[in-house]
């Protein structure tokens, strides 16, 4: 992506662990997640950028009074305390909609020269 987009990770009312259950659906995928620590995002990190993408909650209740940035909350189900089976849709579901984004985010970014 030549450095068009840039991402910031985390929630606004984030857990205190990522949980066991995302852990095990995400190293089927050779991704590690065991020792990351889920973290909080400030209202200015939400301030400086253009779109939040919000995975089941608004982010209105912390995005600044003088935002004006796009929010789209894809309304996903917590995977805290779901079957595998399900933690594995979410998973799957996650990663079809960031395809999506980043290609309709892609194809509205003038490429660097």
């Amino acid at each position: 992506m030549d450095g068009r987009i840039e991402i910031l990770t985390g929630g606004t009312r984030s857990a205190e662990h990522v949980h066991d259950i995302v852990v095990e659906a995400m190293r089927e995928r050779d991704i590690d997640l065991s020792n990351r620590t889920p973290r909080e995002v400030t209202p200015d990190e939400l301030q400086a950028v253009d779109l939040v993408v919000t995975m089941g909650c608004s982010a209105s209740d912390v995005c600044p009074a003088a935002w004006n940035g796009e929010n789209r909350d894809w309304g996903l189900d917590d995977p805290h305390e779901r079957p595998i089976e399900e933690v594995r849709e979410i998973r799957d579901e996650i990663e079809e909609r960031v395809v999506t984004l980043f290609d309709e985010l892609l194809s509205e970014t003038p490429s660097a020269k």
